[in-house]
């Protein structure tokens, strides 16, 4: 396989582009399935069969968990009215929705703990990624510092908290998640303490303090 130049791709990086290209239009297509406020089963089984086609080897943990989830509902073969509900918010949470007046893509919140975690500042240890709706990421880590909480520019064992924009950032990988989320994720997955929330709940406790 040959780059854009015309020179061979490692067969790694090769397997990562494409791995990216086909969640952009896996994020585009769960957006077109909930355009109409409802997922329907045979909607639910193009997706699963969709996902197995062109993401079977995917590594990344917040389409596995999309695709597990899926999955589960439509092991009995039928997806009832209340699934229909849950798939349709699920679908949602992963692809972020954008605002009506002004088109601005938010950040998707399948990844956030849920139930949100209570949030200490003291010498805990927070990431953020996004855009935030309270002020640039600086003026965020600043009021971290301000009570006593530390900051990481990278996901890493030390990081507590990965706080989550409230929008997308133009540099994420994709259109509503990017690298330090998928890390986080596969952080969680394998054990580790680590928390991924929302803007609005972190700055429900910043700004109470």
């Amino acid at each position: 396989m040959l780059d854009d130049h015309g020179q061979p791709l490692d067969r790694r990086y090769a397997a990562k582009r494409l791995n990216d290209r086909a969640i952009d239009e896996l994020i585009g297509l769960s957006r077109g399935l909930i355009a109409d406020k409802n997922v329907n089963q045979q909607e639910a089984e193009f997706l699963r069969s969709w996902m197995e086609a062109n993401l079977s080897f995917c590594t990344d943990p917040i389409v596995n968990q999309l695709y597990y989830r899926i999955h589960e509902m439509l092991i009995d073969g039928i997806l009832d009215d209340e699934e229909q509900k849950e798939l349709h918010q699920i679908l949602a949470d992963f692809n972020g929705e954008s605002t009506a007046a002004h088109h601005i893509n938010l950040s998707a919140s399948l990844p956030l703990c849920n139930p949100q975690p209570r949030i200490e500042f003291p010498s805990m240890t927070f990431c953020f990624t996004g855009k935030f709706a309270y002020g640039p990421r600086k003026v965020c880590e600043e009021v971290v510092i301000e009570r006593g909480g530390k900051i990481e520019n990278r996901m890493s064992l030390r990081v507590d908290y990965l706080v989550i924009g409230t929008f997308c950032s133009t540099e994420w990988a994709h259109t509503s998640y990017g690298r330090k989320i998928e890390d986080a994720v596969n952080i969680r997955a394998k054990g580790f303490p680590i928390a991924i929330i929302s803007e609005d709940h972190w700055a429900q406790t910043a700004f109470k303090m």
